[in-house]
């Protein structure tokens, strides 16, 4: 093979050198030729240009793999960049990974704040799983060593009536930190439930107080209500509310069972009771109701309806009925039953106000912007917006 090269690279250096030019080493010792058809006639075993292409194509392949590769300057520096680039890409992966795991904690604990305080309808048993929460944090806190303080047993009588019955508890503690655990009892031949939180570092136990702080600054999630603006007309019948059953927390046998037993015992209760027993009691009624409807009577007699939460407070019902009016910008006054005068920036439920489950409310405009009105020759201030007259029925 070797020796096909080299008498290929000898015919390539006579063609190169052609008439008249220097020839190299190898040829220069050979007598000039100059070929005769009988010459011509001894070249026909000589290789054809098409193998000499071939044959050079090759040598190039050899020369080419026989190189080593030279690393320059900029090499060295595009893989040093490259390395670095990497290096910043997974530092800045690990830092989103970690940012993520945190903002899951956060939600985790928001998820289960909103589920206690939304799932619940119960206050007082709320208030009460949210106390011994906050009682466990605490004590924690102030014993960070102490394991006893660390571990919860589910079967513990407090626990099962005050936390488990609030849903949302188990999830707030898991999100603090408490994992659940099978763990032997003295005395017992089988392993209980455990719900136990790891030693904390100092940062994470002032974490945990901040978490503790949320929440009992807990409020429950809800919808938006949809207030159903009505306008009735006069009516003798605008004391008359027909509820339905969403209003109440009660099921309907409940609710017919708690105004029986209300009938039977006013009258010896009426006696017996002090004022704080028939304030506590009155609180209890009223936690019994997610709604209440409100009627307000205008000075012409129509009335404007509306839909409350029952822990709605004073100034959303002021709201409303000013976006009814057409000059809703007036000064004007609200008047429960009973005459009491609600006043617009008292930030008081209405379920406090005795405004629960149903309330008619008697709308009357402030008497001394409406002195000055009728002295400079004014008229009085149309009512309600022409939407809600142009749909305006009768009570039934």
């Amino acid at each position: 093979m070797k020796k096909f090269f080299d008498d290929i690279k000898k015919d390539m250096k006579f063609k190169s050198a052609g008439p008249g030019k220097k020839l190299t080493e190898e040829t220069s010792a050979k007598p000039e030729v100059v070929q005769s058809s009988s010459n011509a006639k001894q070249n026909r075993h000589a290789p054809s240009e098409g193998a000499q292409r071939a044959g050079a194509a090759a040598l190039a392949r050899i020369e080419h793999q026989q190189k080593p590769r030279v690393h320059t300057s900029q090499d060295a520096i595009r893989n040093q960049v490259k390395r670095e680039l990497e290096a910043e890409a997974a530092a800045l992966a690990e830092k989103e990974k970690a940012a993520a795991a945190e903002r899951f904690e956060e939600d985790a604990i928001e998820a289960s704040v909103m589920m206690i305080y939304t799932f619940n309808k119960d206050r007082e048993k709320v208030k009460a799983a949210v106390d011994i929460i906050s009682k466990y944090v605490e004590n924690i806190c102030k014993n960070p060593t102490e394991e006893k303080y660390r571990k919860i047993k589910l079967s513990n009588k407090v626990f099962q009536e005050k936390v488990r019955s609030a849903e949302g508890s188990r999830e707030f503690l898991q999100a603090l930190g408490f994992i659940s655990v099978m763990l032997p009892v003295e005395g017992q031949e089988e392993e209980e439930e455990f719900l136990v939180l790891p030693e904390q570092s100092p940062d994470a136990l002032e974490l945990m107080k901040e978490r503790r702080d949320r929440l009992q600054r807990g409020e429950p999630v809800r919808a938006q209500l949809d207030r159903q603006p009505q306008a009735f007309r006069p009516s003798p019948n605008a004391q008359r509310f027909e509820l339905p059953q969403e209003f109440y927390n009660l099921s309907a046998e409940e609710l017919k069972r708690e105004q029986q037993q209300r009938s039977d015992l006013v009258e010896k209760n009426a006696m017996l009771r002090t004022k704080a027993m028939r304030e506590r009691e009155e609180q209890r009624e009223r936690r019994k109701y997610n709604y209440t409807l409100v009627r307000v009577r205008l000075p012409d007699g129509n009335l404007l309806q509306g839909t409350f939460y029952a822990w709605d407070r004073l100034p959303v019902v002021f709201g409303f009925v000013r976006e009814s009016l057409v000059d809703g910008w007036q000064p004007f006054e609200l008047v429960a039953p009973g005459g009491q005068k609600l006043q617009e920036d008292e930030e008081v439920a209405l379920a406090e106000c005795n405004l629960v489950p149903a309330a008619l409310l008697t709308f009357a405009w402030d008497a001394a912007v409406q002195a000055d009105i009728a002295a400079a020759g004014g008229k009085s201030p149309a009512l309600l917006k022409p939407e809600l007259l142009e749909t305006i029925r009768t009570l039934s």
